[in-house]
């Protein structure tokens, strides 16, 4: 692949490879706001790759080395995800400047790069993620208009659809077997949801996590029939 190299100093050694792939958008009125911040000393944070809306890809962090883009984090029982994780920016304004559709060719880019970064590591479609899945109760991108499912289609992440779960709704301040068990199959696919049986609102902040991923048309942290089948389904995958 070609890349843009715009080097930050933003970085440090690795403890351990990659083994997670987190996706972002920049939140920033405009992409070279964001790529400045990406390389600001003085802001400490960073990326491995930056991805623009006309597809450019920048190389601002080498893969061997640990980037600071996920911050406080947890999936799949590992915290810190910094020093695992490879972290793509992609360039959007966001919920706080106009969020808006992804273009074509910067999505075309990300898949291309998401298979180019996994000829070299080991990453399992269920540890592609978004900033969202592994810090739900501080972040909320790429958001619900980012394509999951067509870069699952490409081979790369998880998808599945299924028929509505039978059952009322799950709500916060619910509590009970029903809740226990949504928690639990949450905590299984790699979210930070210890089963309690009281739907709280970090429950309800991570089904709303659940939803911007898999189940976008409609995020409101209520886990409806479609929400909970989809989660069953995958977990069916192996997820």
């Amino acid at each position: 692949m070609e890349f843009i190299e715009a080097p930050s100093p933003n970085f440090d050694a690795r403890t351990a490879p990659p083994d997670l792939l987190v996706l972002h958008y920049t939140g920033m009125p405009t992409g070279p706001e964001a790529l400045d911040r990406l390389r600001d000393p003085e802001a400490k944070v960073s990326s491995h790759y930056l991805v623009e809306e006309d597809g450019r890809i920048f190389r601002l962090v080498p893969e061997e080395r640990r980037a600071w883009h996920a911050g406080v984090s947890f999936w799949k029982g590992q915290s810190g995800l910094n020093a695992t994780s490879i972290g793509v920016e992609i360039v959007n304004p966001g919920h706080e400047f106009g969020y808006r559709p992804f273009p074509e060719a910067q999505i075309a880019a990300v898949i291309a790069l998401v298979a180019d970064i996994r000829t070299r590591w080991m990453i399992d479609d269920g540890r592609i993620v978004g900033h969202s899945d592994i810090a739900p109760d501080r972040k909320i991108d790429p958001g619900e208009l980012f394509p999951w499912k067509r870069l699952a289609e490409a081979g790369h992440g998880l998808w599945a659809e299924a028929p509505a779960a039978p059952g009322a709704p799950l709500a916060e301040g619910e509590k009970g077997a029903g809740v226990f068990a949504l928690q639990a199959g949450l905590t299984r696919l790699g979210y930070d949801c210890a089963p309690s049986g009281e739907y709280d609102a970090h429950t309800a902040t991570v089904v709303g996590a659940f939803q911007r991923h898999w189940r976008p048309e409609r995020v409101d942290g209520i886990a409806d029939g479609e929400t909970r089948a989809r989660l069953i389904a995958l977990l069916r995958l192996g997820a």
